[in-house]
């Protein structure tokens, strides 16, 4: 394909509800950066941008929401990053789109991992949309909004103007959802078709939505990969005693003082203060907090019934966060009586008696040794939340990712794997290619995937001519779409599985961990 290239007056230019805004065009897709969709004061619920003079240059992306503490760059071949200006003016978002006219393309609006205090619409160079535009002749939006304390602290008990501070970083991201539906269609989008997609934090981030009475009616379907994990829980009890303790830190009097301090020193007085809270079993923020605004948790008090009309994709990756940590044994080279050997020394005989040949069971074309990388913390409870779902509705699709990657001889999948897959952007990573000439397995999942996602943005349904006989699950019924060398079907595959490996892999992992730093990307 010919580069193409246009940024002058009257290209990739559109009227929004504020004013004007121009982007540029890039082959076939006009693309628009750091288009602020609301503005908010520290703690307060965001409020609409003014209206600008003259054309806004959406030629650049905005800030990113400043983190608790510097990204230290690490493990960038299975996370290629890129790091970015921040400032807690950092409302804004990201839009791909084929073309600015009236077709009313599926909208796909992406909310980034990080749990709910880290990351960025454009941390990882995976997510840019510009391939799932063009291929899909889809809308894609990226979306930033505020993070830890900035967007989740409960300040409730200062007052009613703080009544959104526990969630404020949903409420911004509600705020861009309408944003979209008052702006889209003059990118060439439907605001009635509208997919909320996002991995980890990202993925928390869709089931928070659907626990949001005010995002109800701005989107339509939602795709939740590996993001039903304890780890992100929601936040209970008040913060009153972490602000006082953070006044007292900083020598403050007063909330308000706490909304116009700079952030650094804010910022370092909470890093100091939360492993105290923290061991203490105290609030600390930086996590949805149940209130009138947000419903709590559905794996703890189920999912509100106003959304069960949602179609929903589900998913996570054969080893999650097990891929970063070395492995103690050479994989490729194992024997068999080896990877046994070197599974019961782990597991001890109880372990390893039960959980071999259901670990053979579920995943007859692995190595034996690759149990010792089965993920149990993202499937555990994801399991229950499938069930959950697909009590309320029959569009409840379950996934999991177990396409080895050619890194170090061939690894497991990670966190984070699968998301050049999802967007058709394994080209931007180094690590999805196998040797010169070979690629075919890599393309072939990559249109696998991304056929699937694009059919469930249409649909509500993830089957396809690549991807036939997907169906939805049912509370008694996982039917899981095993995606690797061959996809397939597999209905409660791993359902004994998992809760053995819960209770036998769990204590092997905490000796293994105790002796190897894992470097963890989001």
């Amino acid at each position: 394909m010919a580069q193409t290239f246009r940024c002058e007056s009257g290209a990739a230019q559109v009227r929004t509800d504020r004013g004007l805004a121009r982007g540029y065009e890039h082959n076939g897709l006009s693309i628009f950066k750091g288009i602020p969709y609301a503005r908010a004061r520290r703690f307060h619920a965001p409020e609409p941008v003014e209206q600008w003079d003259g054309v806004l240059d959406a030629t650049s992306y905005g800030y990113v929401c400043p983190l608790l503490s510097n990204d230290r760059p690490g493990g960038e071949l299975f996370v290629p990053h890129r790091y970015w200006p921040m400032d807690e003016d950092c409302l804004n978002l990201n839009v791909w789109t084929p073309g600015l006219d009236d077709h009313a393309r599926p909208v796909l609006v992406w909310l980034h991992g990080g749990g709910y205090e880290a990351g960025s619409s454009i941390e990882q160079a995976a997510y840019d949309g510009a391939s799932m535009a063009r291929l899909g002749d889809a809308v894609v939006v990226s979306v930033n909004h505020r993070l830890n304390i900035l967007g989740y602290f409960d300040l409730s008990d200062f007052g009613e103007e703080y009544a959104h501070s526990a969630n404020a970083g949903t409420d911004d991201i509600v705020s861009a959802l309408k944003w979209i539906q008052g702006n889209i269609a003059q990118f060439g989008g439907d605001p009635a078709n509208v997919t909320v997609f996002g991995q980890s934090g990202g993925g928390a981030k869709v089931t928070t939505l659907l626990q949001t009475p005010a995002a109800d009616g701005l989107y339509a379907k939602g795709i939740n990969m590996s993001g039903v994990i304890g780890l992100l829980a929601d936040e209970k009890g008040s913060g009153r005693e972490l602000a006082e303790a953070l006044m007292a830190e900083l020598g403050l009097s007063s909330v308000k003082e706490l909304e116009t301090v700079d952030y650094k020193p804010l910022a370092r007085a909470y890093r100091k203060l939360r492993p105290a809270f923290q061991r203490e079993g105290k609030y600390v923020g930086c996590k949805p907090h149940p209130n009138a605004f947000y419903a709590g948790d559905p794996c703890r008090v189920g999912f509100r019934r106003e959304t069960a009309h949602i179609p929903l994709m589900v998913g996570s990756v054969f080893s999650e966060f097990f891929s970063f940590s070395p492995a103690p044994y050479d994989r490729a080279a194992m024997t068999d009586g080896e990877m046994e050997k070197a599974v019961r020394e782990a597991l001890g005989e109880e372990g390893a008696d039960a959980l071999i040949p259901l670990f053979k069971q579920a995943y007859p074309g692995r190595r034996l040794i690759d149990l010792m990388r089965l993920d149990y913390i993202f499937r555990g409870p994801e399991i229950g939340y499938i069930a959950k779902r697909s009590a309320l509705n029959r569009s409840t699709f379950s996934y999991l990712f177990n396409l080895d990657q050619p890194i170090y001889g061939g690894t497991t999948p990670w966190h984070c794997s699968d998301i050049p897959y999802v967007f058709h952007n394994i080209d931007l990573v180094e690590h999805a290619h196998r040797a010169e000439g070979d690629d075919s397995l890599a393309n072939r999942v990559q249109e696998q995937v991304f056929g699937s996602v694009m059919a469930f943005a249409r649909t509500g349904d993830p089957s396809n001519a690549l991807m036939p006989g997907w169906k939805a699950c049912a509370p008694e019924a996982e039917h899981t779409m095993v995606i690797g060398e061959t996809c397939q079907t597999l209905t409660n595959f791993d359902h004994e599985l998992i809760p053995l490996a819960q209770k036998y892999l769990a204590p092997a992992m905490a000796r293994r961990a105790a002796r190897e730093e894992a470097k963890i990307q989001h």
